[in-house]
Order: C-alpha cells, then structure tokens, then sequence
C-alpha cells in the first residue's frame, strides 16, 4: 500500500475539550491531516468536531471500539456512515464484525476490528477468562475479520508481521502503542517505535501523548511523518 507518510500519521486527540483539540489542530497546521477521535473527546461534543474536521479536508477515525448486539452495532454503523468519517473501530468479535459489515452499506467507510488492545498482555487476558494467549488471539479475530469482510484491524505492531500474512496485502493495519525514542510508555504494554512499527507492517500509526504533550507538538509530528518515510522506502 503506497500512502503519502503524513498521511499514515493518525494524530489521536486524547483531549478534554473540543476548544483543546481546536487548538491542537491549529498548533499542528499542515503536518497532520489524519485525527483520531475517542471516548474522552466524542464525548465532550467531538463528534460534531469531526464533522468541522472532515468539513475542513481532513480525515477522521473514530474510535469507538462498538460492541454490542447486533442490530444495535448495525444501526449505528449506519449513523456513522453519514459523516465521511474515514474509519470506525469495532471490537473483534465476529457477531459484532458481521453487524458493523451490513451497517457500512458499501459506503466509504472502513471498518477496522480491534483484535487486543495494546494495554493487555497474557496476564491480562487470562484474569479476563481467555485461554489463549495475546498472540493467539489476535489471529483468530484476525482471520474471523478477513472472512468476514473487515476492511483492517487495530493490533499491536508486535503482531502486525504475523497478522499481515494471514490477512494479505489489502487490509489495512492500524498500530496504536507507537513510542518514539525516549517517549514515556505510560498505561500501554505492548509498544513500538514508530520506524519499526512501519517496518513490521503497519500501514497507519496511532500517536497521541508524545505529540500533544510535546512542548512543540507540530516539530514532534513531523519528527514521525520524517521516520515514517524513511522506513517505508526501506520496507
């Protein structure tokens, strides 16, 4: 997949407010044109915000990681298609995949399962009744989402070598977790640097705290879109 490196730069504004992310999206100006949009923000009026930012040329993921019964993730999947958001995220749960496929309408919006968050390990997964282990599990949801129709997977960059083989060259890969050199892990487990993150099989990075906590958020943006591109020419 051929992506212009700013591009593959998706700037999560993990903020409290809409006039904070406003703001950051200001600071940043032209070295980020890809948001992600959480809890945190879609909650304190982000989504009308995303609808400004796709007004505006830019591209939105909404992280909404929908899980639910089926008819309910369909019906709001539906919802979502009507803003231009460029992605949503479900979680991995085939059920949940098959409602969020039908509710897309063969509009342009992506779906993307997450297999395991990036703040779990083994350890965890086990205190939540799962035999199987990080790595196992996100194969599974994996291949489940591949045959499903899912259009990408949010996953670890650990796994993306392995997940990029059983899911083939057009699903998109989209790696939260991604710390640059230096960069404080704070509450995730499995992280990455953004160069190997690329060289792995990532074809989109997650990064929000050491942007918008940067004391100059725009020159650590384009320190990434920088590393970005000279690991895709390696990759």
């Amino acid at each position: 997949m051929r992506l212009d490196p700013r591009e593959r730069l998706i700037v999560a504004l993990d903020l409290p407010s809409v006039k904070a992310a406003g703001d950051m999206v200001e600071r940043l100006d032209d070295a980020a044109s890809f948001y992600k949009i959480g809890y945190q923000l879609a909650f304190a009026g982000g989504l009308p915000f995303a609808q400004e930012l796709i007004a505006a040329g830019k591209q939105v993921f909404l992280d909404l990681k929908l899980h639910d019964i089926g008819n309910t993730v369909e019906k709001g999947v539906e919802s979502v298609a009507q803003m231009g958001a460029t992605f949503l995220t479900v979680h991995g749960f085939a059920q949940t995949m098959k409602a969020a496929v039908a509710g897309k309408h063969g509009s342009s919006l992506r779906i993307l399962a997450v297999t395991v968050l990036t703040s779990y390990d083994d350890a965890d997964l086990a205190d939540a009744g799962y035999a199987k282990g990080v790595a196992a599990l996100a194969a599974q949801r994996a291949q489940q989402a591949r045959d499903i129709g899912i259009d990408g997977l949010v996953c670890s960059a650990e796994e993306a070598t392995n997940l990029r083989k059983i899911v083939g060259p057009d699903m998109v890969l989209v790696t939260p977790g991604i710390r640059p050199l230096g960069s404080a892990v704070g509450d995730q487990k499995r992280v990455m640097g953004p160069a190997r993150a690329i060289r792995s099989g990532a074809d989109y990075l997650v990064v929000g705290r050491p942007i918008t906590e940067a004391p100059d958020p725009k020159q650590a943006a384009e320190a990434i879109v920088k590393e970005i591109a000279q690991a895709a020419g390696t990759r």
